[in-house]
């Protein structure tokens, strides 16, 4: 395997990779980090987009999975192309519920379990929904409703709303002008530049044991290039490189194996 021959302790860039070194050098992450504090302290909505790779999954992951427990319940829902009343169920069965089938009864149910949890556990929920561009406008007109706590007089717990840049255009419409009025935290992750990019790439390979420089200046700059500074693409083009120049019996990424890779990815 690649791994053994350069010398890496694991494939760069796992899925499951944490840790706040990875995000440190972005400042979209810093802004995010900065918002995303911002609703801890004092409960609401936030929005966060970015294109497809760029992040936005492993950076909210990131940031909630250094929030301490118990005090802190998140809630990570992802199944999000099914009708407005199922996501309400999904959300009751998180919360330890049997979801009632009336959709009046579901939502008192909810909101009374948040309730106790807040009011008598000292729980601070936190629900993060992930691909939030494939919700129905329904869903969107709901959620306001929703979000409305003893005459809306209270914020309970924050929700934060991930997906596609669509879904910011969609927000925007007239029709959803309650649930955007609000929103206290809106971001949106670009890819990385050049600099972060060569960071990102520092990090990765350190991280599972590499020593030295496995890929030429030149081979760097054709992966930034390819990936177009999506780190998704980027790590997956990476592991792709490693491979190819193990079959060749180098133990370098040069130009070569970069454009060699390259080509492949896009017969994919």
């Amino acid at each position: 395997m690649y791994r053994q021959r350069f010398g890496l302790t694991g494939h760069p860039f796992p899925k499951n990779a944490a840790g706040k070194t990875l995000f440190t050098e972005n400042e979209g992450y810093r802004r995010l980090e900065r918002n995303f504090q911002l609703l801890c302290d004092e409960p609401g909505l936030g929005l966060l987009t970015a294109e497809p790779g760029c992040g936005k999954t492993a950076a909210i992951r990131n940031l909630t999975q250094a929030l301490p427990r118990p005090q802190y319940s998140v809630i990570y829902l992802c199944d999000t192309a099914i009708g407005p009343t199922d996501v309400y169920r999904t959300l009751a069965s998180e919360l330890g519920l049997k979801p009632a089938h009336r959709r009046g009864t579901l939502w008192r149910e909810i909101k009374a379990r948040i309730e106790r949890m807040v009011e008598e556990r000292n729980e601070r929920p936190m629900l993060i929904i992930d691909e939030a561009q494939h919700l129905s406008d329904l869903f969107f007109s709901d959620l306001s409703g929703f979000l409305n706590f003893a005459f809306d007089s209270r914020d309970l717990f924050t929700t934060w709303l991930v997906g596609l840049p669509p879904l910011r255009a969609r927000l925007k419409h007239q029709c959803h002008a309650a649930l955007q009025s609000r929103i206290g935290a809106n971001v949106h992750l670009e890819a990385f530049s050049r600099e972060v990019f060569q960071a990102f790439l520092l990090h990765g390979l350190s991280a599972v044991g590499a020593k030295g420089a496995l890929l030429a200046d030149s081979a760097r700059e054709l992966l930034f290039r390819a990936s177009r500074g999506q780190p998704r693409t980027a790590a997956k083009t990476l592991r792709r490189a490693l491979r190819i120049a193990h079959e060749r019996e180098q133990s370098y990424v040069d130009d070569a194996v970069m454009e060699a890779t390259i080509a492949e990815a896009a017969q994919l």
